[in-house]
């Protein structure tokens, strides 16, 4: 391509929304526009960095035995209603109504229409089988912002296993957790696989992968052991608190205008937030529950959530929680209740001479022993780890960091296959509901996060498998005949050669076509000038360091194929 005839709008200024590095560098080198918020369009340079990003996604899940499909991203409401996931995802789901008054939906994920397909499925010879597509996905995101890392409208690889038992789906697991390490090390991202939550999904067990950021919108708590985890099923150690004797039931003690564990705690030492038990108060489907954590630890309400199996929940209101317990929040407690679920966390198993709220406005417990004083329905880790705690599998400290998501994969097992009526025939005639996984990567989230990454003060620094181009030609005093000869030359050696090659034959200056060379990220430049020629020599520059070496010019084009492949492993 010429970039004289190539439409690569390049922005001398940030954009004024912009927050994200990515979104900055992706809009400033002419690789996306935005059409409205979380909605962008791929301008010619966007979309070549997004088709070699798709190719290589196929062909890591084609090495795994993949087959492509092409699914609809209009979907008729029955198949989300039989999965049960009309509601339970209501505000991210895009509804509307046809012509003929009928509910459907775009597509935010595809499990429902792929567990489908699987009906046509007869016999477990059939199995296993490895399906996948890369398709537009619409989800109605509350807070679109950073450019493609958290978007509305996305182009996403969702693949699903099928297999007759769960051993198979084991197997179909770990396939993916090794195609999504290649995947991405070709993307030139150091991705760290850890423990995750499966959110809305459900299923027995994910693995997110992740990449460190600070324009991450997720955080993982990991150790040098090897342990990581999304802080939404992280764990840590918690060290015993030495807990004073108490003789006797609970004593009552006035707590005028307190409200908070640390306004509690400067009563004093008997009051520490460590000796306190936090109490919250939720709505899970329908029913008022109790919460209760130590004082010094904040609930993960995504652990409450999974462990209670519903994503119908709520933080409870004032007026329910006081006609159900007579105080508001700031004076709660579970002593005594018997008429509501209690949830608590193991952090206090245990534990005695504890203080909590009274139930009474302005009051509170001291000497309250969990064991014999609550009457605890069931003992769930809702806690939130904290940098530093000591990890659950070592000891040594934790570490918590801001990171991308760049991809995630779930063993959903026979949640959707039930559903749809998903099963096939065993070696003995009997009917076995299939069993599932789910896996994901979006498309621009991948790119996004490959420029994060990879770039420095002058732009992105993108690595040869998914650079737009691999060099660009950069011709000196383009206007003179010379110069533009050789380019021209080498521009189609390099084509030969295979190497995806843009030739800059702008008549602008030298400084403003080395600016949007770096600006726009192409891994190798070769400088043509007239100085140069009358030495028979180009300059070669790699982007990524800036090293620059004179090659004669009738070595570069194979000079250049050889750093290229090299490159590319």
């Amino acid at each position: 391509m010429r970039w004289s005839q190539a439409f690569i709008p390049t922005l001398r200024d940030d954009p004024a929304d912009a927050e994200a590095v990515s979104h900055k560098l992706l809009v400033r080198g002419g690789f996306m526009r935005q059409l409205m918020a979380g909605s962008y369009s791929m301008l010619p340079l966007g979309h070549r960095v997004a088709t070699k990003v798709s190719n290589i996604i196929r062909q890591e899940m084609d090495r795994i035995g993949g087959q492509e499909f092409l699914l609809p991203v209009v979907h008729p409401a029955e198949v989300w209603r039989k999965s049960g996931r009309w509601d339970d995802v209501e505000g991210i789901l895009v509804k509307f109504k046809d012509r003929k008054e009928a509910d459907l939906t775009l597509a935010f994920t595809h499990e429902e229409v792929f567990a489908l397909l699987a009906t046509e499925l007869g016999s477990y010879r059939e199995l296993p089988q490895l399906w996948y597509h890369l398709q537009t996905k619409f989800r109605d995101e509350a807070r679109p912002k950073s450019g493609l890392l958290r978007v509305r409208e996305f182009i996403m690889k969702d693949s699903y296993s099928l297999d007759i038992d769960p051993a198979g789906l084991d197997v179909q697991f770990e396939r993916h957790r090794g195609a999504y390490t290649r995947i991405f090390d070709r993307f030139g991202l150091a991705a760290t696989a850890v423990e995750a939550s499966s959110g809305t999904m459900g299923g027995s067990e994910s693995v997110e992968f992740t990449v460190p950021s600070d324009a991450g919108e997720d955080h993982i708590a990991r150790c040098s052991c090897g342990y990581a985890a999304n802080v939404e099923r992280a764990t840590s150690r918690v060290p015993p608190v030495d807990d004073e004797a108490w003789d006797g039931e609970p004593e009552r003690f006035p707590t005028p205008g307190i409200r908070t564990i640390a306004a509690l705690a400067e009563v004093g030492d008997f009051a520490a937030a460590d000796r306190q038990i936090k109490t919250m108060a939720y709505v899970a489907d329908g029913q008022l529950t109790l919460v209760l954590l130590r004082g010094d630890h904040e609930l993960m309400e995504q652990k409450l959530v999974d462990g209670l199996g519903t994503a119908h929940i709520r933080p409870a209101h004032a007026d329910e929680i006081q006609i159900a317990l007579g105080a508001l929040p700031g004076s709660l407690g579970a002593v005594g209740v018997d008429h509501l679920p209690v949830i608590a966390d193991p952090a206090l198993e245990g534990r005695h001479n504890l203080v909590t709220g009274a139930n009474e406005d302005d009051w509170h417990l001291r000497g309250v022993d969990v064991a014999r004083d609550v009457k605890v329905a069931r003992w769930l880790d809702v806690r939130a780890v904290k940098a530093g705690e000591p990890c659950v599998d070592c000891g040594e400290p934790l570490i918590v960091e801001k990171v991308i998501e760049v991809g995630h994969i779930f063993k959903l097992g026979t949640q959707y296959s039930e559903a749809m009526g998903a099963t096939v025939l065993d070696p003995d005639g009997e009917e076995r509901v299939i069993w599932m996984g789910s896996y994901g990567i979006g498309v621009g989230r991948s790119m996004a996060a490959i420029v994060e990454v990879h770039h420095d003060e002058a732009g992105i620094v993108w690595p040869v498998e998914v650079a737009p181009y691999e060099v660009v030609i950069t011709v000196l005093r383009a206007e003179t005949g010379p110069p533009l000869e050789a380019g021209e030359r080498l521009y189609g050696e390099l084509q030969e050669l295979g190497i995806d090659v843009l030739l800059d034959d702008r008549e602008e200056r030298p400084g403003v076509k080395f600016a949007d060379a770096e600006l726009v990220g192409i891994p190798y430049r070769i400088t043509v000038g007239p100085r140069g020629l009358e030495n028979g020599v180009v300059e070669v520059t790699a982007r990524r360091d800036g090293a620059g070496a004179e090659v004669p010019i009738d070595a570069v084009a194979r000079h250049i194929a050889d750093r290229v492949a090299a490159d590319r492993g």
